[in-house]
């Protein structure tokens, strides 16, 4: 028998490689025979990094860069395995939980520190990127990143705007001649599982905004600011990124690296499964079982998670696909028809959300154990 592990994060508890690694030991106290590999997956959002770097064998960089408020912090970003392709978390440069409550401010907040995150790759000789943009604190459209990357936007003097959102509202003209010519030689693929356009009423600001601290009026002045962008970025590259769907991902910043640089959006597992070549590993082996899971599993799952996206790729090689959740709930029909098998909840009785995010690994290796103590009287080698 051959298992194919590949788990997401069970987020706020495990890391998709410690769920991994927790399954693994759960089949162990029954069958010490299988052959077991390991591929630790993601949606794309926070964690897909390490996910990325685990799964290929990669390593990881450690930059000081600049948080959201343009503070010195040390972060790092990702290398695939072979060192090509750089995996750069928005978050953990530009991210929410890089600040306070009470130090949200939409109306400064900049992606500058993923810039030059993107900047430290480039000057490695990287030129392949994985851009995840879950969890930002920022509504710049991106002008953070491209400053780092040497545009420059001006006022109508001739000067240099302030950083953050509202600093666009000032923006006359974009200075391209001293962007470093290694970007033209990078191609950026940028995970996006929203399909909120740039500017309007369901665009970036206007739905996003209020997470990151904005109020209506705010909003309103943002709203604006990012309007004037997107007509700016319209004048210089002849591209309107006003209404494309997904740029209004992490506070725009997706279509403000669309309208500058050689940008590819993507779903998210798609994403991952291609960086990790899942397809091509369950084409080429001969698995009888894929076993994954996530942190919960309801009937949003079906769309664009981990488990839905694995499932429909196993049932094209008729492969069984079990998943393991922490809190299964609601209809599971549209994942069944995606080509999952059947789900199990990791708890086995009333139990707290709290003791069950501390027990995470306990329950994970039990319910494994108890799942191949049944498929056992199937699989007999």
């Amino acid at each position: 028998m051959k298992v194919l592990i590949a788990p997401d994060s069970f987020k706020g508890s495990l890391t998709a490689k410690e769920a991994a690694l927790a399954m693994k030991r759960g089949i162990r106290k029954v069958r010490t025979e299988p052959d077991v590999e390991l591929i630790p997956m993601s949606d794309g959002g926070e964690g897909t990094m390490v996910s990325l770097v685990e799964a290929t064998g990669g390593s990881y960089n450690e930059v000081e860069v600049e948080d959201p408020l343009g503070r010195s912090i040390i972060t790092q970003y990702g290398l695939t395995g072979g060192g090509e392709t750089a995996v750069i978390e928005l978050s953990l440069a530009s991210g929410l939980h890089t600040l306070t409550g009470d130090e949200l401010d939409p109306y400064t907040a900049s992606t500058y520190g993923t810039g030059q995150l993107i900047m430290h790759a480039l000057n490695e000789g990287v030129r392949n990127f994985i851009i995840c943009l879950g969890g930002s604190a920022t509504n710049d459209g991106g002008s953070g990143i491209l400053k780092a990357l040497g545009y420059q936007f001006l006022d109508e003097s001739g000067n240099r705007i302030k950083p953050g959102g509202i600093g666009l509202k000032d923006l006359h003209f974009i200075d391209d001649s001293y962007v470093t010519p290694k970007i033209r030689e990078a191609f950026f693929q940028i995970a996006c599982d929203v399909n909120n356009p740039f500017v309007g009423s369901n665009g970036a600001t206007a739905i996003f905004g209020p997470q990151k601290g904005a109020t209506s009026d705010m909003v309103q002045e943002l709203e604006e600011a990012m309007m004037i962008f997107a007509d700016r970025i319209k004048q210089k590259t002849q591209q309107s990124v006003h209404q494309v769907p997904g740029a209004g991902a992490a506070g725009a910043t997706a279509g403000g690296l669309l309208g500058f640089l050689d940008v590819e959006l993507k779903p998210g597992i798609q994403l991952v499964m291609e960086a990790v070549q899942f397809e091509k590993l369950i084409r080429r082996e001969t698995f009888d079982l894929l076993l994954t899971g996530e942190g919960k599993i309801d009937g949003q799952t079906a769309s664009g998670k981990v488990v839905a996206g694995l499932a429909e790729v196993a049932k094209r090689y008729n492969l069984p696909t079990i998943a393991l959740a922490g809190n299964v709930e609601g209809d599971m029909t549209s994942l069944y028809e995606k080509g999952l098998s059947a789900v199990f909840s990791i708890t086995n009785g009333p139990i707290s959300l709290q003791d069950s995010m501390k027990e995470g690994q306990d329950l994970i290796e039990k319910q494994t154990e108890q799942i191949f103590r049944l498929l056992s009287v199937t699989y007999k080698s």
